[in-house]
């Protein structure tokens, strides 16, 4: 059993990730950590300074990754793309073949203000009827399950 998640390193990613090996330990699965440089909007110095520093902080957020999985006995690989996330996503999907794809929900969390309190039920409220632009475009086009995780 191959399991891809989409990992970038973030909160809830991590979490996605510990909760992929909680779910799915007794399945042994390989797991294929995938993370996305996103190319800069143009091609000026700044930006390639910009997009190799998030490239190296990609690469480190997965090999960081793969050694928890590692730790937690599991097979693991990784594969770093550069482009749109949600196109090199289900690139990678048609790609290694995954029996399962797994993504983190988006979420914020309220600073615990009233009024972010306030704004920040209305959001929760548009996220249970709504997904993400990455899970919305891989929901309607991956050709494998798909578990949105969403975080606490």
């Amino acid at each position: 059993m191959k399991i891809m998640i989409a990992y970038d390193g973030s909160r809830n990613a991590k979490l996605a990730l510990a909760q992929s090996v909680s779910l799915f330990r007794c399945n042994a699965p390989t797991l294929i950590l995938v993370g996305v440089a996103e190319n800069p909007g143009d091609s000026t110095d700044a930006n390639e300074e910009l997009f190799q520093q998030g490239y190296e902080e990609m690469k480190a957020a997965l090999m960081e990754g793969a050694d928890f999985a590692l730790q937690e006995g599991f097979d693991v690989d990784w594969v770093l793309a550069e482009g749109d996330a949600r196109k090199m996503l289900l690139q990678a999907t048609k790609k290694h073949e995954p029996d399962l794809l797994v993504i983190a929900r988006h979420s914020s969390k309220p600073d615990g203000g009233i009024i972010a309190q306030s704004l920040s039920y209305f959001v929760d409220e548009l996220d249970y009827m709504t997904f993400g632009k990455v899970s919305s475009f891989l929901a309607r086009r991956v050709e494998c399950p798909l578990l949105i995780l969403p975080s606490p």
